[in-house]
């Protein structure tokens, strides 16, 4: 019995198939095609949107949009790569029909869109809304580390600059000792002591170089600079060591595990995002009241403070005290609070009373003069005496922490509804790592990828059909 065989590619046709024949009706890469002609892409701020009635024309920044939501959505991020499927891929030939941008083109339109490639992505972030697809009453918030193009060798430290001053220093020590020696030799000599004596002159521009940066480092009070990514810094990740990364903000609601907000930064904690993060996802949702969730690294008293009085119930729990020094002396819990007083009581009764108040570090320290005769000093401090820290928010922070104690369910529920995001993402971006330089441009690509993830859970949520028809209707 023969084999199956296809159509020979030199039979001709009378009735040649065209690319819209060869695309199904319900797929995906049809949605790309009704979500970008639906942009007002002028408004947005892509340039070229309208062409120029002279000069050489310029490709519709509509096709170059819609190659990088497809490449994003199906794991191709490299503009080489891009162009390359703009030349082979049939579903990219019917979505930019058959236009063949080179790569530089391609990458180009990248770099000088990040601001509108964000709006793109609120964009259909609106959309969602308008189908009703938030809950819009609970949110979780986390972040995660995404790393930068530039390597840890081009990580500049305060001691990395005194290291290498060090070894030029010795290297000079080295080349006067030889310029001595040529002293000493015959005139005939000399040509080798004009050499050292110019590698020395070389090394200590270096060495000028190296201490105009580290005084430049002190006065700004930088502690780390990246020599090829500013923007980025050296941040503990998960599964890798320390890298050169940035940190990637997400909320995400409830209902359907889409991404609300986002964001971008260069901070290596997550102390500092829980307001902004959650502020920013209560404007997408239009909601006057809304409930975030958040991990332990989130605990910020001033930040639940924002948040209570902008309508945002957080639950966020405070990271258990760990004394460093042992086990066996009594944690930070163990001391009773007395507000009427502004005091605390420790384990042995006495009264820790209030002797520092740092504006700057928005905090009280308490102790007392009992622990020297104290029974169970032991137990409790190796030092003089022992110092209980209060921050401001105090209050704020408790109440976060009550909120997350009363039911064990929240910390799970963020777990479900927020990491499943980033894993998904990471996953679609193959090597979890920005292809651009600069933090405006990588937040840009952390967008792309964010409509990539959104928009995918969008297509498993409604169909193809639907999100068209609903397209179709807004504009009809």
């Amino acid at each position: 019995m023969p084999h199956i065989t296809g159509q020979s590619r030199y039979q001709a046709t009378m009735f040649p198939e065209t690319l819209e024949d060869m695309i199904a009706s319900d797929h995906p890469v049809r949605v790309i095609d009704a979500f970008v002609d639906s942009l007002d892409l002028y408004g947005l701020g892509f340039e070229k949107a309208i062409a120029q009635a002279t000069g050489r024309p310029p490709y519709a920044p509509g096709d170059l949009l819609k190659l990088y939501v497809y490449g994003y959505l199906n794991r191709v991020r490299s503009s080489r790569l891009l162009e390359r499927e703009a030349m082979r891929n049939i579903e990219v030939l019917w979505l930019i029909n058959r236009v063949k941008p080179t790569y530089k083109t391609i990458a180009d339109f990248r770099k000088e869109h990040p601001q509108a490639i964000i709006g793109v992505c609120r964009e259909f972030i609106g959309f969602c809304r308008a189908q009703q697809l938030f809950g819009a009453e609970l949110l979780a918030i986390d972040g995660t580390r995404i790393q930068a193009v530039a390597s840890r060798k081009q990580v500049i430290t305060p001691k990395c600059l005194r290291e290498q001053m060090a070894a030029i220093d010795s290297k000079v020590a080295e080349y006067l000792a030889r310029l001595d020696e040529a002293d000493r030799q015959e005139p005939g000599n000399r040509v080798a002591g004009t050499d050292v004596a110019a590698a020395l002159e070389a090394l200590k521009a270096q060495r000028q170089a190296l201490q105009e940066q580290a005084q430049g480092m002190a006065e700004q009070g930088s502690k780390q600079e990246v020599a090829t990514e500013p923007d980025a810094k050296m941040m503990r990740t998960a599964n890798q060591g320390f890298k050169v990364a940035y940190n990637a903000q997400a909320a995400v609601d409830s209902k359907h595990k889409l991404i609300v907000a986002f964001d971008l930064s260069n901070e290596g904690n997550d102390s500092g995002q829980l307001y902004p993060m959650a502020e920013r996802a209560r404007n997408e949702l239009q909601v006057e009241q809304v409930t975030a969730v958040a991990d332990t690294g989130y605990s910020n008293g001033e930040q639940g403070q924002q948040c209570e009085a902008h309508g945002i119930t957080a639950i966020v729990p405070r990271a258990q005290s760990a004394n460093p020094k042992g086990k066996e002396y009594f944690k930070r819990e163990q001391f009773a609070y007395e507000a009427a007083s502004d005091s605390w009581r420790c384990p042995a009764g006495a009264i820790l009373t209030c002797f520092k108040i740092s504006q700057t570090q928005k905090k009280k320290e308490y102790s007392t003069n009992a622990c020297g005769n104290c029974g169970v000093k032991g137990r409790c401090t190796k030092a003089d005496r022992r110092v209980i820290v209060r921050r401001f928010y105090e209050e704020a922070m408790e109440a976060m922490h009550q909120r997350a104690m009363s039911d064990p369910n929240w910390m799970k529920q963020r777990r479900c509804i927020v990491e499943h995001p980033f894993g998904t993402i990471k996953w679609m971006m193959g090597n979890a790592r920005f292809l651009v330089r600069g933090l405006k441009k990588a937040k840009a690509e952390l967008g792309l990828s964010v409509l990539s993830y959104n928009l995918k859970r969008v297509i498993n949520i409604m169909g193809v059909q639907n999100m068209l028809n609903a397209w179709r209707s807004s504009l009809a």
